[in-house]
């Protein structure tokens, strides 16, 4: 009245504002307000809209509020799409949900870590792991899944459902297109690969982590180290310790102790010699009496073997 005509930002935020308190009526009148006095609405409008219709599930006026805003040549933008796959989803059409998705790719329209987050964790909450896991490789091969989002949920799932080696085909197939995992969801992946004894798969996945700078935990790391020397493969265990140590990951005395109990018991004095004296310069050993029974130790099951 003093200003003249409204612009689009009032009116959208009176339509929220009737929507935030479930008053959607009064906010239909505010949008066809718009309309009568030529405001063009944009693609806030249409999403506050469309969210409003979802909200109180009237989802079919949700899709006709979406036609009508591409009608009216509104652009839907990530938002939009989000919204009415959440929708579907709660509807259980789960193909058409899929279908908004990649009508998104169509139109050039960029995914959000929440779309990946709505389309995974809607369907794996059904059961449906292997076809979220599916989506996924090909977004990621079509270079759509955006690089900040963590699939760990699906890692997680698939360990725990003992389908571990779907899960590192997962890991594997996105971190070669570039889509590299995080650091729990890695740590989930080597614990469910330790479960299940696949110490050299494990192994071959923390050496990959460390040459691409993610640095695990030392708990993680130890355990590995143990179910290695435990293998007989202390050797091995211990060449993971240096790459380790030059990527930035220091040994602590329980990887010494569990190296050194390694090459005890193979039989290896020189090697072990080495790491325990090692651990006297680093002050991981408390006094005398213990140098001498861990150096005693390589010697007598050196001499036991003979």
């Amino acid at each position: 009245m003093i200003d003249g005509k409204p612009n689009v930002g009032i009116y959208n935020t009176l339509i929220h504002g009737f929507v935030k308190y479930r008053e959607y009526e009064k906010a239909l009148e505010f949008y066809s307000r718009m309309i009568k006095d030529r405001v063009k609405p944009d693609v806030i409008t249409f999403n506050i809209l469309i969210s409003g219709y979802c909200r109180n599930s009237q989802f079919e006026l949700a899709l006709e509020m979406f036609k009508e805003m591409r009608d009216k040549g509104c652009v839907p933008n990530v938002v939009s799409f989000n919204t009415l796959i959440k929708g579907f989803f709660r509807e259980r059409k789960f193909d058409e949900g899929i279908g908004m998705a990649y009508e998104m790719i169509e139109l050039g329209c960029q995914f959000s870590t929440v779309t990946c987050e709505i389309l995974v964790d809607g369907l794996c909450r059904e059961g449906m792991v292997s076809k979220a896991c599916d989506i996924m490789i090909d977004f990621s091969t079509n270079g759509v899944l955006p690089s900040k989002f963590d699939y760990f949920a699906l890692i997680d799932i698939l360990c725990g459902e003992g389908n571990v080696v779907k899960a590192m085909e997962i890991v594997d197939e996105l971190w070669m297109k570039g889509n590299a995992p995080s650091l729990i969801a890695c740590t989930t992946l080597i614990d469910g690969l330790r479960r299940l004894g696949r110490t050299e798969e494990a192994y071959k996945l923390i050496e990959k982590m460390l040459n691409s700078g993610i640095i695990m935990d030392s708990v993680t790391y130890n355990c590995l180290l143990r179910d290695m020397c435990d293998a007989g493969r202390t050797v091995e265990a211990n060449k993971l310790r240096l790459l380790a140590s030059r990527k930035g990951l220091d040994s602590d005395g329980m990887t010494y102790n569990i190296l050194v109990i390694g090459y005890t018991r193979e039989g290896k004095r020189k090697e072990g010699e080495v790491l325990v004296d090692e651990m006297l310069d680093k002050g991981f050993i408390p006094d005398i009496a213990t140098y001498n029974r861990l150096m005693d130790g390589l010697a007598n099951r050196k001499n036991s073997l003979r």
